[in-house]
């Protein structure tokens, strides 16, 4: 019998994953207001928590061993592979890194991460000239950035579910909905009627399809 190597306790794991991917969202997002920083502190906390169970202590593993163990005896669910939960519990039987579930994941995160950089460009412009920002992804929410934090955070919870980053998700994205809420009543103080036009036309969070996808009424499908 070959000895394996640990599948958690990699602690220098956790350290390195979560500066990476901190500094990682740090280049897309570049924080600068106080706001921008709470918003970007929540994220990062996130991570934190994501890795440390990844790597380091499977909290989540450990607290549904028992169920899991009765309903999936074959599965041995202190291997590393068997924390991609959804896939295991699926049944997905090959390399989960290469799961539906993991594969999807990808997408969001990646995604996610593309939103918050093409939606601080449009920003940082705009800042510049002191005008609304209503152009690139501001053209289909008014909080693309906090949109693509939610994108990569779900991302994440698609390849690696835990039962702190469920319970942080919710939490972190009402918190974002507070952050939103904030400015736009600083947009309406600055652009006045302006702003609120836009507030008409454009979804805070969720995309208008037929704008997302080019559809204007009246046009051919």
């Amino acid at each position: 019998m070959t000895e394996q190597a640990p599948a958690y306790g990699l602690w220098s794991l956790v350290f390195i994953n979560s500066v990476i991917f901190i500094f990682f969202a740090f280049t897309f997002f570049k924080p600068q207001t106080p706001r921008d920083w709470r918003s970007f502190g929540a994220f990062s906390a996130f991570l934190v928590a994501l890795f440390t169970e990844m790597y380091g202590f499977p909290l989540t593993i450990y607290f549904l061993s028992g169920w899991l163990q009765s309903r999936f005896p074959d599965i041995d669910w202190f291997s590393h592979d068997a924390g991609h939960i959804l896939e295991m519990l699926f049944g997905w039987k090959a390399n989960p890194h290469f799961g539906p579930f993991h594969l999807l994941s990808f997408a969001f995160i990646g995604g996610g991460f593309i939103l918050i950089s093409r939606a601080w460009a449009v920003l940082y412009e705009a800042q510049k000239r002191r005008v609304l920002a209503t152009t690139g992804p501001y053209t289909y929410v008014r909080h693309p950035q906090y949109v693509g934090f939610i994108m990569v955070m779900f991302g994440f919870l698609l390849q690696w579910p835990t039962v702190l980053t469920l319970l942080m998700f919710p939490v972190l994205v009402w918190m974002y909905v507070r952050l939103a809420r904030e400015e736009e009543r600083e947009a309406i103080a600055e652009f006045g009627d302006t702003y609120r036009r836009y507030m008409e036309s454009v979804p805070g969070f969720m995309p208008k399809l037929d704008r997302l996808f080019g559809y204007r009424k009246g046009e051919g499908a």
